[in-house]
């Protein structure tokens, strides 16, 4: 019995031997090890305050900013791990965690695939600087400010003060007008003025009014056309640009051009005829003989 337990003994002593043996001729891997993986986490804090900092003249989102700029410090972080278990010679421990990472990626990306598809194209918005916070778009059947965009929504604010939530998908995978993409606004008036108008004078007075009334945009001048003869009036068009680039402000300039026009019709009295209508009665004196008699 005795010699049994010295044996057992004896076996665990040289098991542990052999482990402190392993240990101290691991010790320069360790150590180089744990350099490695220090070394790639302090290069991912830096690259993540670097790439910030050259990331705000293309992406103007904070949030998506922050994200990219997240992804590259966990891709350099995980770099480092992968790099120090090749150095304490767990080859197999990093197949097996490439193996399992890429499974669960798919798993992950499965369940998650419309908040996935809500974040890249956020991402692709910021990137791209087609979309900015303070434009005003059209899309999905709204129209607003754009108020704010994040991973997974962007949200406008519409004339009358509601907040409609938009995913990023829908805006990215449908049409959308942005009115802060052009700094020029082209606004459209149609008119009419009295058959007895002075044409040209009409066409002389609507160009010199919105020239003096709106600011001027080199090599974009005001069109006038007059288009047909209306049914009590001879109808016009005039086209003229100004510096905008709200759906507001083009509703303002075409409020101030008809205010501005009707003024300067009226100083030349030039009129500005509305539709009439004539009721010719055939209700003669015998049919107001008869219906007296009854």
């Amino acid at each position: 019995m005795e010699a049994a337990q010295d044996s057992a003994w004896q076996i665990l002593l040289e098991k542990l031997s052999s482990w402190l043996d392993a240990i101290v001729l691991s010790i320069p891997n360790i150590v180089l090890a744990v350099v490695c993986f220090g070394l790639a986490f302090w290069l991912a804090r830096v690259l993540r305050r670097v790439s910030e900092r050259l990331l705000r003249s293309l992406v103007k989102v904070v949030s998506i900013r922050q994200l990219i700029a997240n992804i590259f410090s966990v891709i350099v972080v995980m770099i480092g791990f992968l790099m120090a278990l090749a150095i304490l010679n767990l080859d197999g421990t990093v197949k097996s965690l490439l193996a399992g990472a890429g499974v669960a990626g798919l798993a992950v990306s499965l369940a998650l695939q419309g908040v996935l598809s809500n974040t890249f194209s956020g991402i692709f918005l910021a990137v791209k600087d087609e979309l900015n916070v303070g434009d005003y778009i059209e899309t999905n059947g709204y129209a607003g400010e754009v108020i704010s965009v994040d991973l997974r929504n962007t949200k406008l604010r519409e004339v009358d003060n509601n907040i409609v939530v938009i995913p990023n998908r829908q805006i990215l995978d449908k049409p959308f007008k942005n009115y802060g993409l052009t700094t020029d606004i082209r606004t459209t008036i149609e008119c009419g003025v009295a058959y007895d108008s002075d044409l040209e004078l009409v066409e002389h007075i609507s160009l010199e009014t919105v020239r003096r009334e709106f600011d001027k945009i080199i090599g974009k001048e005001p069109e006038f056309f007059f288009t047909e003869y209306g049914t009590s009036s001879i109808n016009f068009k005039l086209r003229f640009w100004t510096p905008g680039t709200r759906k507001r402000k083009a509703v303002e300039v075409k409020s101030q051009a008809i205010k501005a026009l009707t003024d300067a019709f009226s100083e030349h009295d030039i009129s500005i005829p509305y539709p009439t209508r004539e009721v010719i009665s055939n209700f003669t004196l015998q049919d107001a003989t008869l219906e007296y008699s009854r």
